[in-house]
């Protein structure tokens, strides 16, 4: 069998975001009263949808969070992203090594996706090429994104 592409996730696997998104979601949630060290916070919410990270801080809290709240954390931390995001180290190197078509394939909202990749200059590689399970409303460890555009 021949590979033909080559699919990245975005967070933690291109771009440094994890514990800069759950740093960020740390300290919005602790105004709300909920108390979280940042290593709690990437085992708890590393890789998942949004809601279901809502749904856990919620039951936490024992309270809804405010309507707005995902749109707050969400500009919180593209802010956070504009100012300290970083390419994991020798990726560029290591996509300069691929001699195969590549594409993005994630879990995050095609707008976060692509503020990513432009503040780390990784934008370019991937510009046309990038998916997001908000495209087709499946999130992983489902397949269907890679299954849809892979």
């Amino acid at each position: 069998m021949q590979t033909e592409l080559v699919i990245f996730d975005c967070d933690g696997v291109l771009v440094d975001s994890e514990g800069l998104g759950n740093r960020v979601l740390v300290e919005f949630v602790a105004e709300f009263g909920l108390a979280m060290k940042l290593e709690e916070a990437i085992m708890l919410f590393k890789g998942c949808k949004m809601a279901d990270c809502v749904a856990v801080i919620e039951q936490k809290l024992g309270k809804k969070m405010p309507p707005d709240f995902v749109t707050q954390l969400r500009t919180r931390t593209a802010e956070a992203f504009e100012h300290e995001l970083r390419p994991i180290e020798g990726i560029e190197a290591a996509l300069d090594k691929i001699n195969l078509p590549i594409c993005v394939a994630s879990s995050g909202p095609p707008e976060k996706i692509k503020l990513a990749l432009r503040v780390t200059n990784l934008l370019p590689r991937f510009e046309g090429r990038i998916f997001s399970s908000y495209q087709i409303g499946s999130w992983k460890p489902a397949p269907d994104l890679i299954l849809t555009y892979g």
